[in-house]
This record gives structure tokens, sequence and C-alpha cells, in this order.
């Protein structure tokens, strides 16, 4: 025994920003206890911009939403936790246990040289800004290519392309529980009437948020039951749609440009 102590803090990251830690976890309670986003900011000292995208990076990570959302007036957003919802955070919690657990073995007995391997797998971060948890429906091989489908919602599903090796590596099979990442810039955005038609990956939504820097623009889109897609756009697109917040808009991506990730 070396008396040591490892201080383990669990931690997701998506597209270099930091998405759900202990800290937020807190924070997500304080929106279940609560009801109101703006009053669960304002208790835990983030900002209320922060405490919004939290709750919609977890809706998109899980099969269905942990957080029923509604829009603001004058006391600001309110969310309405689920069942799923109280399931993440008490698995959040069960998880910090055995990661604290595991810190401690590792300080008494030391990593038996995977310590390249541990810390790769803690650092490893995700650059795709949306991220789906999914499920495998339906594999079609073709000599080069597979078409993957995955459903991501009780009626959402999306098709991503991989090859025959990466199908054979990740084990795409029905039922296989799969991570889907898609860059926001590869989202392209049209006026609702303009969609492509039978469009494989196409989506209708509203505008819930839209921040401009000087070139370019990031929309957030509810596509419904809980689930967002972030696109980056040239800013005068933006302004050329009427992206403004509460506007319609339809959002599409290539298969090819989803990335999929197993455990």
């Amino acid at each position: 025994m070396t008396g040591n102590k490892i201080n383990a803090l669990l931690a997701l990251h998506s597209g270099g920003r930091f998405l759900v830690g202990h800290d937020r976890i807190m924070l997500l309670e304080k929106v279940a206890e609560l009801g109101s986003i703006a009053k669960a900011a304002k208790t835990t000292g983030f900002s209320y911009k922060t405490a919004w995208d939290s709750v919609n990076a977890v809706n998109n990570l899980l099969p269905t939403p942990a957080f029923i959302t509604r829009p603001g007036g004058r006391s600001g957003g309110g969310a309405e936790v689920t069942e799923e919802g109280r399931r993440l955070l008490a698995t959040f919690h069960r998880l910090e246990e055995k990661l604290s657990l595991i810190s401690n073995i590792i300080a008494e007995e030391g990593l038996g040289g995977q310590e390249e391997a541990f810390l790769w797998a803690l650092g490893a971060r995700i650059s795709a800004r949306n991220v789906f948890q999914t499920e495998v429906v339906q594999v079609k091989r073709w000599p080069v290519d597979v078409e993957v489908t995955l459903k991501f919602a009780d009626d959402r599903k999306m098709l991503a392309i991989v090859t025959n090796e990466s199908a054979d590596d990740l084990d795409l099979t029905p039922g296989r529980k799969v991570l889907a990442l898609v860059k926001s810039s590869f989202i392209r955005l049209f006026s609702p009437e303009y969609a492509p038609e039978g469009g494989r990956n196409a989506f209708v939504g509203e505008v819930a948020e839209r921040i401009d820097a000087e070139r370019n623009s990031e929309i957030r889109l509810d596509i419904g039951l809980g689930k967002t897609l972030h696109a980056v756009v040239p800013r005068q697109t933006a302004e050329d749609l009427g992206l403004q917040v509460g506007a319609k808009a339809a959002a599409t991506f290539d298969p090819t440009q989803v990335i999929l990730a197993v455990n």
C-alpha cells in the first residue's frame, strides 16, 4: 500500500467543449428539482446558455429525452425531468463511484504497464458537435460499401455508409448500439419547401437558437422528440434563409459523413 490517492473526475467532451461532468450533473439535478433552467443556472453559477447546452447535449445522447423543455418567458426556459433523465443522474453517480474505486486501486497497485492505453481512453475527445446514441436496424451490404440504417428516436432514422471492413470491425448488426457523429459543418440547411424530396438524412425542424460570428452562424435546429441538430453555415446563408429563432428549416447531411463509434 502506498497511501496515495487519485482524485478522478468523470467528464464527457464533444466538439472540443466540456459537456457533462460532476458540476453539470449537479446543474441538471437542479433543473429537475426546480423545473426551471434559468433558476438552476443561477443557483449553480452557470450561464443560462450553458444550462441549455447541457440539457440539449444530454437529450441527443439518449434514446429518449432526459428533459422535456419549454420556451422561457420572463423567468427563463423550463424543463421537466423524465424517467430516462432520472436514470441518467443515478447512473452517473454510480459511474463516479466506480471510477473513484478504480483510481484508488491504480494508486495502490499501479497500471501494470498499461499507462498509455489507460490515459488515452480517459483523455479521448470527440470533435463532432452532433452526437447521437443509436441502434442499428438494418444493414445492406454491397461490393464496396455498406448502408447502415440507424434509429435514434421512436420514428427518427438516419443512414450511414461505411466500408465492408469498417462494418466488420464494428460488428454492425441489427440491435447493435452505436454512437453516430456528424460535424456541424457537414449539415446543410434549406427552406422547408426546397428540402430534398425523399432524401436520406433529411429533417425538418424549428430554429431554437442562432449565434452569429463575423462570417459564420451556428444554428441549433429542434427536430422534435427532444433531438437537435447543430449546423454551422455562412452568415449570409442564414440571412438569406431567414433563420431566426422560431423559423422553420430543413437540414440534411450525406450518409458518408456520418462517423460511427462503438464501445
